[in-house]
């Protein structure tokens, strides 16, 4: 499939943002933003969908301005000490169908001058399917270790995330999966490169990373009870 959706200008954008993240500047660009950026990224989204379908069917590319896959521009500052507010990446959030935020397993493609990568898996997920999945982990350990030492998998992905300091409230400490019980996170990152981003296969390889993912993904599924 040879979509160029990005070029350029979407990381020189980025860049200048990065450099001038006010509203003031914002508003003023904002035309450039449009047609740079979101344009481009609405694109990707629109022209992912039909091989996403080929990955899961239960996993959405919604190519709308608001609401859609694209996260928002916006950075919540409320309880932040940072108060600059725009993000200075692109955020592409492929939810399953039964998610209703950011916490629901999910594919993700993130672009911004300084780092792309995919993801996949579950960031924060809150303690009620965190429970599940540690409890599945737990009855499914077998499972879970050749999703997560899947040669392809492997070859591609490392797990990332926040974990806890000593054993979750439940557990056993001497459990021989401890650190993957001790996850507050399950997200597998795949790193590219910014000629990625600038390649006709751009999606083709976006494409291929989600699909190395399959035994991961059908492993959380399962444990919080989700079609994959």
């Amino acid at each position: 499939m040879a979509d160029v959706c990005f070029t350029p200008r979407t990381m020189d954008f980025l860049r200048a943002l990065a450099a001038n993240n006010t509203r003031d500047w914002f508003n003023e660009n904002k035309p450039v933003y449009e047609l740079d950026v979101r344009q481009p990224a609405l694109a990707f989204i629109d022209s992912i969908a039909p091989r996403l379908a080929d990955v899961s069917p239960h996993f959405l590319a919604i190519a709308k301005k608001s609401g859609g896959s694209l996260m928002r521009v916006y950075r919540d500052t409320r309880f932040s000490r940072d108060k600059t507010p725009y993000k200075t990446n692109i955020g592409i959030q492929f939810r399953h169908e039964q998610g209703r935020d950011a916490h629901a397993p999910c594919y993700y493609v993130h672009i911004d001058p300084q780092s792309v990568f995919v993801g996949a898996g579950m960031w924060r997920p809150d303690s009620r399917a965190l429970g599940k999945i540690r409890d599945y982990l737990v009855e499914a350990g077998p499972a879970w270790v050749s999703a997560r030492d899947d040669v392809t998998f492997q070859s591609y992905f490392s797990l990332s995330g926040e974990t806890l300091k000593r054993a979750p409230r439940g557990y056993n400490s001497d459990h021989p999966l401890i650190e993957d019980l001790k996850r507050k996170d399950f997200i597998a990152i795949s790193e590219l490169s910014h000629d990625d981003v600038l390649d006709p296969g751009f999606i083709d390889t976006v494409c291929e990373r989600f699909l190395a993912a399959d035994s991961y993904m059908r492993f959380l599924c399962k444990a919080i009870n989700v079609r994959m």
